[in-house]
């Protein structure tokens, strides 16, 4: 199996749970990571943006790690989501890390600074040659505040062999069908917008990194695996049924809505660290009531 095969289908970025005290919730994490296992997900992606990464220590995110593959159990690969703003700190991160047990590295564009395109480029190639374990690039703009262009992309993808897959997030479809269309035919693209999953596989795009995999994660498995395999029938089905709930989870941000999703289906409790807070009423009603409408609760 090529590194990159492992990184196709349904991956999701998990919650990172927490009690009422602000302490993680282990518990809760392991009940969260057998539904999706069980739910039939492909690999999961743990300490990115959806499991606010940015308010862990460094102890918590070692100790987060460990348990994630503890409980995994070698029954799924798992990402390992390494990012910043700061190329040094990041290298250091990855030379740092204890990565037995992890199968690749998901590594967010540096936000704030605006780097020019060759500064991406140059910051990719830094981690490229620190790295023993394949690297997934990560252009979410909307956080970043830069754009990695296709050209950059089809640059790295070309230029390092452990550079194999991207997480898109621009929403921008001419982007990414035009990644799709010049890229290394090894090279993966994945999804990073749940809502865009669809229009991306029928581009010929390779999966996804879903927020909605956290609680839904047959349904959305139905989804991904359909539109993989030339089913848009059954994969547009899925896709409608999900609409709502896709819209709802995001309605007040990430992950604020997905944690309350999950605590309605009894998996983990719904706090966040501060700078986050908790969903508002109205956004809470309209998350439960399109999870009844999906049928995965009843009202």
């Amino acid at each position: 199996m090529n590194q990159q095969e492992k990184f196709r289908g349904l991956g999701v970025a998990l919650v990172t749970p927490f009690r009422s005290n602000g302490a993680i919730d282990y518990a809760g994490l392991e009940k969260v990571v057998e539904h999706q296992i069980t739910g039939g997900i492909d690999y999961v992606v743990v300490m990115g943006t959806t499991g606010e990464s940015v308010t862990l220590s460094a102890e918590e995110k070692k100790q987060l790690l460990a348990q994630v593959i503890e409980f995994v159990r070698n029954r799924i690969p798992i990402v390992l989501g390494v990012g910043g703003n700061n190329t040094a700190e990041v290298v250091h991160a990855l030379e740092s890390y204890d990565l037995s047990g992890v199968d690749g590295i998901l590594s967010v564009s540096p936000y704030y600074n605006k780097p020019t395109q060759e500064g991406i480029y140059q910051h990719y190639r830094a981690l490229a040659q620190a790295s023993l374990l394949p690297i997934i690039l990560y252009n979410v703009p909307g956080r970043t505040a830069s754009n990695i262009s296709a050209e950059t992309t089809l640059r790295l993808a070309k230029d390092f062999e452990n550079i194999v897959a991207i997480k898109e997030a621009s929403g921008n479809l001419d982007q990414i069908g035009r990644i799709l269309k010049y890229c290394p035919k090894d090279f993966l693209v994945i999804s990073g917008d749940d809502s865009l999953t669809l229009p991306i596989l029928a581009l010929g795009g390779h999966g996804v990194i879903s927020v909605v995999g956290n609680a839904l994660p047959a349904e959305f498995s139905t989804l991904v695996h359909a539109g993989m395999n030339g089913d848009f029938v059954t994969a547009r089905r899925e896709h409608f049924k999900l609409l709502e709930f896709m819209s709802a989870i995001f309605a007040e941000g990430n992950p604020g809505g997905i944690k309350e999703a999950l605590a309605v289906l009894g998996l983990c409790e719904k706090h966040l660290r501060l700078p986050l807070v908790n969903v508002g009423e109205a956004t809470a009603k309209r998350i439960y009531q399109s999870m009844a409408d999906a049928e995965v609760v009843k009202l």
